[in-house]
């Protein structure tokens, strides 16, 4: 089977669980008062590094992951339970990506870190939290919000310490295998290898992982051949390894392997490398000199091997161990920054005629309310007037009896004399928040005649089915 190293998903963060609706009744307590707990908080979705470089094919059974929904609040002040979280097992070495942004969310570079690219929606709050000395009985809860949906790409780049790196069928499966504990695949045909192979060398108590990367041709970094496919995988190496085939032109083979690197990433040139002249086996003495010393110029050292017999193996072995830097100090990732997105309030008309209101802050606020109960469209008055919902609808031109979306729901506009006192009043929203007798130029529309739902003479919005 061949190494999935790319996927694309979407993950969905689970859904707070609402507020709960509750009174409190006891035997010697017929009105104990409200006592509707907080909704659960939605899970989160969650990828976790394990050492697994096959891992990622396990999910591409499923393109949709979402993590469970929280629990509604209970009577007696109970808190819903949180929603469960999805964990998702990815290679070390997992790149996470949003595909709709192009922000980097997550780069696993150590076994067991985790990373959070979807969190779960917030908990509604219970009926209890909005009781006051003016709403002794409130009749409404707060609902639980979504949880944040992305689309990631999930793209694999292998963590090894050394990288071999060579045309195909110059023996690379053959040395890793010689090297190593690997068992890779072998054939005497070009591109055998057609995904990243992973091998432990061994020195006494040293040890380091060793990647066969499949085989580079001239053009890969344009996308000829395997193409771009595994050249990502060699960009995490300490050490690369030119496997060369002693009988196909070792020097212009290397030339043509370094130009493919430096159109990649110029700086994996900089990394240190050693030559591995394989199939030295098959040449004659003189033939292995000959390329050794075409070889020398290029400043690297260079070391007749031959996998099959065994020539030059340990020689290798302790030359790779020499040569390798020591692994660099990874500090610690620094959490995400959280994307702030300026979505203010305004007006606009509507295509059906009245007005729609937009901002991310109202329609979030609507949408955590039941728009057709009488209270919870009260309790909204306040918050319309802190956020200047008001001025900007008498800006615009709303006239008495225009209908308003916001989000979903849909309002009648009133303009009596309690518009300007909203307007007056705007400091004093929270005041108004919990007041369910403040002026209230907005409510759920109706089907009859208006009906105020605030102070005589104020500004009122009929409530009914809508």
């Amino acid at each position: 089977m061949a190494l999935r190293d790319i996927l694309d998903i979407t993950v969905q963060g689970g859904k707070g669980g609402d507020g709960g609706l509750s009174f409190l009744r006891l035997k010697y307590l017929p009105k104990g008062g409200p006592d509707g707990g907080h909704g659960g908080d939605g899970g989160d979705v969650v990828l976790e590094a394990i050492d697994d470089v096959t891992s990622l094919e396990r999910l591409v059974s499923r393109r949709l992951y979402r993590a469970g929904t929280g629990g509604q609040g209970e009577g007696r002040n109970r808190t819903g339970a949180r929603g469960e979280d999805v964990v998702l097992k990815v290679p070390v070495g997992t790149v996470a990506t949003d595909l709709d942004t192009g922000e980097r969310l997550a780069d696993l570079t150590e076994v067991g870190q985790r990373a959070l690219v979807a969190r779960g929606g917030l908990g509604g709050r219970g009926n209890a939290s909005f009781a006051s000395s003016r709403r002794r009985t409130p009749r409404f809860a707060e609902r639980g919000t979504p949880g944040e949906t992305r689309r990631l790409r999930l793209e694999l780049r292998t963590i090894a310490d050394a990288g071999l790196v060579g045309y195909p069928n110059a023996g690379k499966s053959s040395l890793l295998a010689a090297l190593s504990n690997a068992r890779p695949q072998i054939a005497s045909y070009p591109f055998t290898t057609l995904s990243p192979n992973l091998g432990v060398v061994e020195r006494g108590l040293e040890r380091f992982t060793l990647a066969d990367i499949p085989g580079i041709i001239e053009g890969a970094s344009e996308g000829k051949g395997l193409g771009l496919e595994f050249l990502r995988h060699i960009s995490r190496t300490r050490l690369l390894v030119f496997v060369l085939d002693v009988a196909e032109a070792p020097a212009q083979t290397l030339e043509a392997l370094r130009h493919e690197l430096r159109a990649y990433d110029p700086s994996l040139l900089t990394l240190p490398a050693l030559i591995a002249l394989n199939k030295v086996d098959l040449a004659a003495p003189s033939e292995v000199a000959a390329a050794v010393a075409e070889l020398t110029p290029f400043g690297l050292p260079v070391l007749p091997v031959s996998a099959l017999e065994g020539a030059g193996l340990e020689a290798l072995k302790g030359t790779l161990f020499d040569l390798l830097p020591q692994r660099p100090q990874r500090p610690a990732p620094a959490p995400a920054p959280r994307r702030v997105v300026v979505d203010p309030v305004r007006v606009e008309r509507h295509e059906r005629g009245g007005w729609r209101v937009l901002g991310r802050d109202v329609t979030e606020l609507v949408a955590r309310f039941d728009a057709s109960n009488r209270e919870a469209v009260a309790y909204l008055q306040g918050h319309f007037i802190a956020l200047g919902v008001y001025k900007l609808l008498k800006r615009a031109g709303a006239e008495a009896g225009d209908d308003v979306w916001i989000g979903d729901a849909v309002f009648e506009y009133f303009d009596e004399a309690g518009e300007a006192d909203a307007e007056d009043s705007a400091p004093e929203a929270d005041a108004a928040a919990d007041d369910d007798d403040a002026p209230a130029p907005l409510a759920a529309e109706g089907d009859g005649a208006p009906e105020p739902v605030g102070a005589a003479g104020g500004d009122g919005v009929a409530e009914g089915d809508g």
